[in-house]
């Protein structure tokens, strides 16, 4: 009978551990995704402020030519 009990305990934690990885590699690959993301919104801002920046300095050109 003890050894029944402990072939069951060792399945209930054998199952919490399979079930804590998953959930790890769950975060894991959200984290990832969220990383990512930041990535592309940095990329994007950066962008943006090239072309602003471009704007701004041809605006700065044709101020100078108007003199």
């Amino acid at each position: 009978m003890n050894k029944g009990w402990a072939f069951a305990a060792a399945v209930l934690l054998a199952g919490c551990g399979v079930e804590t990885a998953s959930t790890a590699a769950t975060a894991g690959a959200i984290k990832k995704e969220e990383v990512e993301q930041g990535r592309r919104n940095l990329d994007q801002f950066q962008q943006k402020l090239d072309q602003a920046n471009r704007q701004v300095q041809q605006s700065a050109e044709r101020a100078g030519d108007d003199r």
